[in-house]
């Protein structure tokens, strides 16, 4: 144990840590690559991203089946987190957004593999009353990950200006960290001890797989998933943030050091939310965050100057801080431990699904008519789904 979290907890979150260092240190330059670099507009950019995370989604309720009936689920990560290493880097000698759009879906593909399988390894390691703790590190140490990623980058940048294929061609030295760290997890050992004290809610031991693998996904997991697939159709790429940013600043010199600092504002508060979430109950948390998200859409929708925009962007970080980690965490406890593959494979599956249908509608809307028009249509979307959260949702104990 270190600081009450399992020593796999901790090494998992390293692995996210190096991963999205990675990730990130082009994630935020890719508006600036297709749109300046290879000639992209607006819509390519929404394709782009809304079907890499469509793949990454879909894949992960077959990922999340077949964790399900596997005694071990470390090999599913161990081959995710190998595809996305590998196949980021390609980045680096793509010529058109078409290549662009092969590279982000192959990478993932990586994260849809991997993701299931290792959220369900996360729940084996928690209590009921510390879910919302392991959930919210885990998220952390991702964005941890995230400001470490896009700093270096700035650095990379400012000493080769330009130089975005040698940066992204360098993203392998993480990638490969990260496989490594892998190996480290000794998933049998920590599972069987940690299955010795978990207890459900109600208190019957969840261990009893035969007795477990009957259970259906309860009615209360379903209307969780309807709401969230309305928030998740206002829920379009983070790239239409960026793009916007670098429009405003009129340069991407500075935008790796936005996407460093909403990272910051990520890291610390994550833990606290999830922490949150375990005291005061899922919903109320989930709920608070998706009002953050409706009042940062709101800003960037009527604000023009580039100070108000990075105060939006820095708001921005509060909401994932709230919502991601407790999200997993509610379907965590929704979710019978033998169905948590699945469930967490549904869960990926709808934002991701969504985030294609959310990207493409925000780039057809923001070409049509302004990038203004974008960002009140997915407010509007996030508040409606604020308030039906509550009528779907029961307060959780």
């Amino acid at each position: 144990m270190f600081f009450g979290l399992p020593k796999p907890v901790w090494l998992l979150g390293w692995v996210s840590l190096a991963t999205d260092s990675a990730t990130e240190a082009i994630y935020p330059l890719l508006p600036i690559f297709l749109t300046r670099v290879l000639g992209a507009d607006a819509v390519s950019l929404g394709i782009v991203e809304g079907a890499a995370e469509a793949a990454n989604s879909v894949l992960k309720i077959l990922s999340g089946r077949i964790a399900d009936r596997s005694a071990r689920k470390r090999p599913l990560v161990l081959f995710g987190y190998s595809v996305s290493s590998l196949a980021r880097p390609l980045i680096a000698v793509t010529t058109n957004w078409p290549q662009v759009f092969m590279v982000r879906v192959l990478d993932r593909v990586g994260k849809g593999v991997r993701g299931a399988p290792r959220d369900a390894m996360l729940a084996t390691w928690a209590t009921p009353q510390t879910r919302g703790k392991v959930y919210g590190f885990h998220r952390a140490m991702d964005h941890a990950g995230a400001v470490l990623g896009p700093a270096l980058a700035s650095v990379f940048l400012l000493f080769f200006p330009d130089r975005y294929r040698t940066l992204f061609a360098l993203t392998i030295v993480p990638g490969a960290v990260a496989v490594a760290l892998i190996l480290l997890v000794k998933e049998e050992t920590e599972a069987n001890s940690a299955a010795d004290i978990r207890l459900e809610p109600d208190g019957v031991d969840d261990t009893d797989s035969s007795t477990a693998a009957r259970q259906e996904l309860p009615r209360a997991f379903t209307m969780f998933m309807m709401v969230l697939t309305l928030f998740a159709l206002g829920n379009s790429t983070d790239a239409f943030l960026l793009l916007k940013l670098t429009d405003v600043a009129g340069s991407a010199k500075y935008v790796p050091l936005m996407w460093a600092a909403l990272h910051v504002v990520k890291a610390t508060t994550s833990v606290v939310g999830g922490s949150w979430s375990d005291r005061i109950g899922r919903r109320t948390v989930i709920a608070l965050g998706w009002l953050v998200y409706a009042v940062v859409y709101a800003g960037f929708a009527v604000s023009t100057t580039l100070e108000a925009l990075v105060v939006w962007f820095l708001v921005y970080g509060f909401y994932f801080g709230f919502a991601e980690g407790t999200e997993k965490a509610l379907v965590a406890d929704l979710a019978p431990e033998a169905r948590r593959g699945l469930a967490f494979g549904i869960y990926n599956a709808v934002q991701g699904i969504g985030a294609l249908a959310a990207s493409v509608i925000f780039g057809v809307l923001w070409s049509a008519y302004a990038s203004a028009v974008a960002f009140g249509v997915g407010a509007a979307l996030a508040l409606t789904a604020t308030a039906l959260l509550f009528a779907a949702v029961g307060r959780q104990p």
